[in-house]
């Protein structure tokens, strides 16, 4: 690895994990992949087919430093996401829970949906009532589930997507940092890009840029 913008040695683990350890908290980081030519998702619909192994790497830094994962249910089905370690917060406007991620340990995996979710009576029923968090009325209010994480201790998120779940995270204005990982692809097809959603302008600022065998990992710090 070689750090061609910002502080720090990617060459070593301390160093990495120092490079991406946030600045202060809360903190809501969101980590996405991309081909060279803006494709999140391959042919089958999966980051899978655009991440390569240092992205792994980076990947599975930033879980390590996270207090919990914000997911959005269409990608923790897509992706098949299972409970590993950190508590994994699903976002889904219907109440519902994945199953790849029933019958966990309580509290592994916890839902944030809005009071008017059908799937609300069995997501408690599945996660406990505890583990459900009832963030709005007819839309997931973001800024509001936030702040009930953080009240919990969950101070640094890290958001694995998808797009849509950025955008709207994104028009919330409660992102700090997007951490995104062009891989030296070009996949062509109609793939998504990292964020969808209505339009918007959101500025950043480069924190960080790693090279490896081409593969560019950057920081980028979200202007508020």
């Amino acid at each position: 690895m070689k750090l061609l913008h910002g502080d720090g040695d990617p060459t070593t683990p301390e160093g990495l994990r120092a490079i991406y350890t946030p600045p202060r908290l809360p903190w809501l980081r969101a980590n996405m992949v991309s081909s060279l030519d803006g494709a999140a998702t391959g042919s089958d619909g999966r980051s899978g087919t655009v991440n390569n192994a240092v992205d792994v790497d980076v990947f599975h830094v930033l879980r390590d430093l996270a207090d919990a994962i914000l997911v959005g249910a269409g990608t923790a089905i897509a992706e098949t996401y299972e409970p590993k370690g950190t508590p994994i917060v699903v976002v889904s406007g219907r109440g519902r829970v994945p199953d790849d991620l029933r019958g966990c340990e309580t509290g592994a995996v916890r839902l944030a949906t809005k009071a008017d979710a059908p799937g609300l009576p069995a997501a408690r029923e599945e996660l406990g009532e505890e583990n459900v968090y009832v963030a709005g009325q007819s839309e997931v209010d973001l800024a509001a589930l936030l702040a009930r994480l953080h009240e919990e201790g969950l101070r640094h998120l890290l958001c694995e997507g998808g797009p849509t779940l950025l955008g709207s995270l994104l028009e919330a204005g409660v992102v700090d940092e997007l951490c995104h990982t062009i891989t030296p692809k070009l996949l062509a097809g109609d793939g998504r890009r990292i964020v969808t959603g209505p339009p918007t302008d959101v500025p950043v600022s480069l924190a960080s840029l790693i090279e490896h065998d081409g593969t560019l990992l950057g920081r980028w710090l979200v202007g508020r």
